[in-house]
């Protein structure tokens, strides 16, 4: 209590204030520093997103030093099957899964084909979350749907292991650098701010010669090909007419509201749960029926 008599009335009742707050807050611990959310959870949230694999070692090394550093972190797998190498692929999945989660989350993505390299290791901060990893593109949909308040360059060897492997910056960087940031340190301490940053070339459909010319963005598990184009585009380029939908040599007349609408071993055209056009057989794989792979032409025409 001797340190209590030595505040003023007016330290002694802010901090009786936020000792009440975070007691009644249960999990939330308040944190000036903490711009996203203005909230750092108690017990605080890295996601990660790789394309190692779980055969090996590298995601669970990740974890340990994730958990050596702050053993009260929540590690959630958005999923480490992302393809080999594959940056688009990743950027795709992480900008459809990070808003899902609450504010202040960090987001650990992890695809690196160029590790070693000249690209940086980065800190993206915005209004609501952080986003760690590496410089080469895999954030181009997240700066697309967010505000970035401030963008480091992960260079302070403090906060990173002692000994940096040239091959594997996802648990010598990378993670540390997760930890670190969950259990309060500034983004600032943690390397110096930039402003550039790689881009990869998500530039959406095209409106040409009557035509929207889209593509195959991802292909999911159930073999749905997910395209470039967005509801909004769709409806904007198509108002009130009749239209077709063309990919992997098939032509579809009608946008279905949900799988169920559709007869077993017919491709249909839906919006999936991204917001984005995408076409599926019902109860099997549309990739494998069309035969279609990533990048192939998904074509809107209007009658």
């Amino acid at each position: 209590m001797s340190g209590l008599r030595a505040m003023g009335n007016f330290e002694t009742l802010e901090l009786i204030w936020v000792l009440v707050c975070v007691r009644q807050a249960g999990c939330l611990v308040f944190s000036a520093w903490n711009n996203p959310g203005d909230v750092l959870l108690k017990n605080p949230i890295i996601t990660l997103l790789t394309d190692f694999g779980t055969k090996d070692h590298y995601v669970a090394s990740m974890k340990g030093v994730i958990l050596n550093t702050n053993p009260r972190c929540h590690l959630i797998d958005i999923t480490h099957h992302v393809s080999r190498h594959d940056i688009r692929e990743g950027a795709f999945i992480l900008a459809n899964a990070y808003s899902h989660f609450p504010k202040g989350t960090i987001h650990l993505a992890v695809v690196d084909p160029g590790v070693g390299g000249a690209r940086k290791p980065l800190l993206l901060v915005t209004p609501d979350y952080y986003f760690v990893g590496p410089d080469n593109g895999l954030f181009t949909m997240i700066m697309k749907n967010e505000t970035l308040e401030q963008v480091i360059a992960l260079d302070r060897p403090k906060y990173h292991l002692s000994n940096v492997s040239t091959t594997f910056h996802g648990r010598d960087i990378f993670a540390p650098v997760a930890a670190h940031l969950s259990l309060g340190v500034k983004p600032s301490a943690l390397g110096h701010r930039i402003d550039l940053l790689s881009w990869l070339g998500f530039n959406g459909p095209l409106n040409r010669e009557g035509k929207l010319l889209g593509e195959v963005l991802y292909i999911d598990a159930f073999g749905n090909l997910i395209s470039d184009i967005r509801e909004g585009r769709l409806s904007q380029f198509i108002g009130k007419h009749p239209f077709v939908i063309r990919a992997g040599g098939k032509t579809i007349r009608s946008l279905k509201k949900g799988y169920w609408e559709g007869k077993k071993g017919e491709p249909i055209a839906l919006i999936g749960s991204g917001g984005f056009l995408e076409i599926a057989i019902r109860e099997g794989s549309a990739q494998k029926v069309l035969k279609v792979k990533r990048g192939d032409p998904v074509i809107i025409s209007t009658k």
